[in-house]
């Protein structure tokens, strides 16, 4: 009796549906429900189908256009990153010398132990 083992080569790689990547495919679902629920209040409110329709159909296409750009301008990882650099400081300023000059007569420790 012979064993057939099927490889899976989609392993490491990023889950893409329709174009989008990684955690925009989540960006977009949360988009939809929020959409669904501000449809739900509006109607709930009784504010007219035909305010209520346009206005929920071209945030949709608003979101779908705004997600699928992302996508394509940052890619899986690249979202983070950019807010990530964001958060750097321009420039760092020390008032002194002292904490570089003691570095420099420090003993090097190589974690070779006695």
């Amino acid at each position: 009796m012979a064993s057939v083992y099927h490889i899976n080569k989609g392993v490491g790689k990023p889950i893409m549906f329709k174009g989008l990547k990684a955690q925009y495919i989540a960006y977009l679902a949360v988009g939809m429900v929020v959409l669904l629920v501000a449809f739900a209040v509006l109607y709930i409110a009784g504010v007219s189908l035909l305010l209520v329709l346009p206005i929920i159909f071209g945030s949709g296409a608003g979101l779908f256009v705004l997600v699928g750009r992302l996508s394509a301008r940052f890619g899986e990882h690249g979202l983070m990153k950019f807010f990530a650099r964001r958060n750097y400081p321009a420039y760092i300023q020390f008032q002194s010398r002292q904490l570089f000059l003691s570095l420099k007569n420090k003993p090097i420790d190589h974690g070779q132990g006695k």
